[in-house]
């Protein structure tokens, strides 16, 4: 094999290892390709994804908002509870003293 002939036949096999990756990236890329209908659906998704972020939003602040509401009355019924055992505690208290003073009193008209 002379210079020349060896200098086209590494020109061929240059040519067809070129062909070859060509067709190999053409081939990826055809078939990774996104289509229309895959990119409407990815943006209907997002679409979708954007507005079930939004009313988690809105349900947390509820949620938030009804914590705060509930945690007040819960405040309330505990100072009017509070307030309730006070004055049962006083009105037996005087129930008690009451008693005594009946007691007393029958004692010394007996």
């Amino acid at each position: 094999m002379n210079r020349t002939e060896f200098i086209f036949a590494t020109a061929i096999i240059l040519f067809v290892a070129f062909s070859l990756g060509w067709f190999a990236s053409w081939l990826m890329h055809r078939l990774t390709r996104v289509t229309q209908t895959e990119m409407d659906e990815l943006e209907k998704m997002a679409h979708e994804l954007h507005e079930a972020e939004e009313t988690r939003d809105q349900a947390l602040q509820y949620i938030e908002k009804r914590e705060a509401e509930l945690t007040s009355q819960l405040s309330q019924v505990n100072a009017e509870l509070r307030a309730a055992m006070d004055g049962l505690r006083d009105a037996r208290h005087e129930t008690e003293q009451m008693r005594d003073y009946i007691e007393r009193m029958n004692a010394n008209s007996a």
